[in-house]
């Protein structure tokens, strides 16, 4: 037994003193020593302690202040349970929708499956995201490290499952480079950062809106230059909105956010930190895609001149023998 503070303790031994002279004494009211048969149980309790009462009598009162402290429930672990069970039943759905697409598209690579899975998990990400942060609230540029909502902690869970199932797939078959193996470890602490913070929920999310943004744009390119289809006018429209997108969302809106997220004080340092971070590799990203975006438009020029060349030459030889004829050879008629 945990002896009480010292304020308490006086109180407690002389509550122990009277519990033990009752207990000596047989069940009845001391002031008045007739006992009370209580009808629910099948020996005398002391009048008015009739109903049931756990401390009826002064041997139940002893029993109670001698008996060991029992711990309290513990909230944060069934939480952190029930936590762990979203992420693997997130992780289990992915990996089983790969397995399918597998089965389903044998002539394809393995590839091909995952970023089908990439290209799911980017539309469903989007729609959950803009929920989030456009009608559920809270809003993330106003309420940064607010706690985290129930919405909040179902999505985050579902994206941890599938960076979880795309890191492994990477390092397995060994197809990405360092800068998206940081982006996906990046992507994966922060979330678990704030599903045990419970807070910072909001930013999170609207980083994950922010960053599958262009997804989808992004494996339809693959997709197209795996069908051969990338070099025509519909290559040239996704090239061109994933640019702008990853342009003017993920570098400029994300440096509201982040600026939004510095000057708040509710969001632990760590986060801002991680916020950092991520946004340092988009700027990794960005200069990738600022210089295929020049080596594209340069080429672009070069072919268009090419063939503005070819039609100018074209129409300068089509004029020549329009208006300057061979002469007819002389037939003998003069």
């Amino acid at each position: 037994m945990v002896w009480p503070p010292r304020g308490r303790g006086l109180l407690l031994s002389w509550e122990l003193e009277a519990c033990l002279r009752q207990a000596r004494r047989p069940h009845g009211c001391p002031h008045s020593g007739r006992a009370q048969v209580c009808p629910s149980r099948a020996w005398p309790q002391p009048a008015g302690r009739c109903r049931g009462d756990a401390l009826a009598t002064p041997a139940s009162r002893l029993r109670l202040l001698l008996a060991p402290a029992t711990p309290a429930p513990r909230p944060r672990a069934r939480m952190a349970l029930a936590l762990c069970l979203q992420v693997l039943c997130s992780l289990g759905g992915w990996l089983s929708l790969y397995i399918s697409l597998c089965r389903l598209t044998k002539h394809r690579s393995y590839e091909w499956s995952c970023r089908l899975v990439t290209f799911t998990h980017g539309v469903l990400s989007i729609g959950l995201s803009a929920y989030i942060g456009f009608i559920d609230g809270p809003w993330p540029f106003t309420h940064p490290g607010s706690p985290n909502t129930p919405l909040q902690v179902h999505v985050l869970c579902l994206t941890l499952g599938y960076f979880i199932f795309d890191l492994g797939w990477c390092i397995y078959f060994q197809s990405e480079g360092a800068l998206m193996l940081a982006h996906h470890t990046l992507s994966i602490l922060g979330i678990i950062m704030a599903l045990v913070l419970g807070e910072s929920g909001t930013e999170v999310n609207a980083v994950l809106f922010g960053s599958e943004i262009t997804n989808p744009l992004l494996q339809m390119r693959w997709f197209l230059r795996e069908t051969g289809h990338y070099h025509s006018f519909t290559g040239d429209v996704v090239d061109f909105l994933f640019v702008a997108l990853f342009t003017g969302v993920r570098i400029g809106v994300g440096a509201r956010l982040l600026y939004c997220e510095m000057v708040s004080p509710k969001p632990k340092w760590f986060v801002k930190v991680g916020g950092v971070a991520m946004y340092a590799v988009s700027w990794c990203f960005m200069v990738s895609i600022w210089r295929f975006a020049w080596r594209k438009s340069i080429k672009k020029y070069h072919a268009w001149r090419s063939r503005r060349s070819e039609e100018w030459q074209r129409k300068c030889n089509g004029h020549v023998k329009t208006h300057s004829p061979r002469l007819a050879p002389d037939n003998g008629l003069g």
